[in-house]
């Protein structure tokens, strides 16, 4: 986001100076080619924006979704060790009553 940012206001710069060094600011020299100009820039700015909205979206909502099955695994795990841990008990002590010389 930051370096949308960035690059956004370093092209804000670029057309500033090359508005200044086509009309000199004054409102006189201001054309319809002007205000088309700066038309589809937001046009072709919000474009982008968009795509790379969506995209960031897209990859963030696939990144949780990650974490979220991982941890789901990390809980299933924890549970298969308890109960292996309980049936390793359950067997030990079976085989303690049938042996108890040992």
């Amino acid at each position: 986001m930051k370096g949308i940012s960035i690059t956004g206001l370093i092209l804000l710069a670029v057309s500033a100076l090359l508005f200044y060094l086509t009309t000199d600011f004054t409102v006189e020299k201001i054309t319809i080619s002007h205000v088309m100009g700066v038309m589809a820039g937001i046009g072709i700015g919000l474009i982008i924006g968009g795509m790379i909205g969506y995209v960031s979206k897209g990859s963030a909502i696939k990144a949780e979704q990650q974490r979220k099955e991982f941890k789901q695994l990390q809980k299933d795990k924890e549970e298969l060790e308890k109960q292996a841990a309980v049936i390793a008990q359950r067997e030990a002590e079976l085989e303690y009553k049938k042996n108890p010389q040992i």
